[in-house]
């Protein structure tokens, strides 16, 4: 039995683990779930799957969820905070750890589980954009392993050799590019001037994907695909100009890799994230999903559109950091998550999202992070926040 850690169980790819590691009652247990403030979720998940702790990120929360369970026979222990998330996600029990809590709050949790030597199933992509090399290092030094499970990433990572990480680099495996792929958000078709009286509503409805609310609005920016262009440097060791962005409306690519000799491999699959999970949690084996097999038929035609820099400056932004590193990518993600928390509270306009990130990315300078430690990352973050909420009064002065 492969016990299973699940930080952030309510959100989207926490159900979805469930989901799978449900199928697979003679495979895996559940020995913690973490959320923030969803007590009444959590609970309903702790008599399916009956794990042994839960950690909520807020205290209230935990209390009510205390209650909520006082009639379960033997019911996990239950925790609270930030230190409590970090301990179970470092439990011995557990095999392996679903890192899905969403943003930069799921960063210490997230090094926690790769200092304890985990199988890190890595879908916090903001962990690798604030602090790649801090957790690459903890996965090399404690022999933990990174399962990616963003869809892109998870398909470059079927579509490369499976030795790629012994100390290959991408031009000793011939790789000339990474073609990641988007499939272009609500919003590939509307005329530009309509961008700017978007409502969160509308940018909420994805075409394709069932996400929670940040990403979905990140998906409609294409900033998701920005931290993943950032996420795909650190994981595949590869520089930001080998790496291309790519509209697929049909969201069945997931992605692609070229390579030396003329050969292009690509994943494709429904756009369901319990296929990336299923393939994560069974690698090097593989396991039934609940995924319905792709029928080529009906899908009958792929389409690829390029990403469109005037419809999608998060990008650019996105490339633009990339290639600056060091704090860069710190403070692009910090005032993303500031502008789009924002935009959903009806504070800014959806065209306004991408003015308070470049503006902010204008106003603090790249810092060198070598030899840094993680407080001194957060301390960026928290600075660039600061900035950030200020210029959502003036994100173009």
């Amino acid at each position: 039995m492969i016990g299973i850690t699940i930080l952030g169980s309510t959100g989207s790819i926490g159900v979805s683990t469930l989901d799978v590691v449900g199928r697979h009652p003679e495979r895996f247990r559940v020995v913690a779930l973490t959320a923030n403030r969803n007590a009444e979720g959590i609970a309903l998940q702790c008599h399916r799957h009956r794990p042994e702790y839960v950690v909520m990120a807020d205290p209230v929360a935990a209390s009510r969820l205390r209650l909520l369970l006082s009639g379960m026979t033997n019911p996990p222990e239950v925790l609270a905070g930030a230190e409590a998330l970090e301990s179970v996600a470092a439990l011995p029990q557990a095999d392996f750890v679903m890192a899905a809590i969403v943003g930069a709050a799921g960063l210490r949790s997230t090094l926690a589980a790769a200092q304890a030597g985990k199988r890190l199933l890595l879908a916090n992509k903001e962990a690798l954009v604030v602090a790649g090399s801090l957790l690459m290092q903890a996965v090399e030094n404690n022999g933990a392993s990174i399962l990616p499970i963003d869809s892109e990433h998870n398909a470059v990572f079927q579509c490369l050799p499976g030795d790629y990480r012994k100390g290959r680099n991408l031009d000793k495996l011939g790789v000339e590019r990474i073609l990641l792929t988007a499939s272009g958000g609500p919003f590939r078709n509307t005329p530009l001037e309509q961008l700017a009286k978007v409502t969160p509503e509308q940018a909420c409805a994805h075409p394709n994907w069932d996400m929670g609310r940040k990403i979905s609005v990140d998906s409609a920016t294409m900033m998701n695909k920005g931290l993943e262009l950032i996420e795909a440097c650190w994981l595949f060791n590869a520089n930001p100009d080998r790496i291309r962005i790519l509209v697929q409306p049909q969201s069945v690519i997931h992605s692609l890799v070229q390579y030396r000799d003329g050969s292009v491999l690509a994943q494709l699959g429904n756009p369901d994230m319990r296929t990336p999970i299923a393939h994560a949690l069974a690698w090097p084996e593989r396991m039934d999903s609940g995924v319905a097999a792709l029928d080529l038929l009906a899908v009958q035609r792929l389409d690829f559109q390029p990403a469109d820099p005037e419809r999608f400056p998060c990008l650019d932004l996105a490339y633009r950091a990339a290639a600056r590193a060091g704090t860069s990518p710190v403070i692009l993600n910090a005032a993303n998550e500031v502008a789009v928390a924002a935009f959903l509270d009806r504070r800014i306009g959806f065209t306004h999202i991408a003015a308070v990130v470049g503006k902010t990315l204008q106003q603090l300078p790249a810092e060198d992070v070598q030899g840094w430690e993680v407080e001194q990352l957060l301390e960026v973050d928290h600075r660039a926040r600061k900035v950030a909420e200020q210029n959502l009064t003036n994100p173009v002065g």
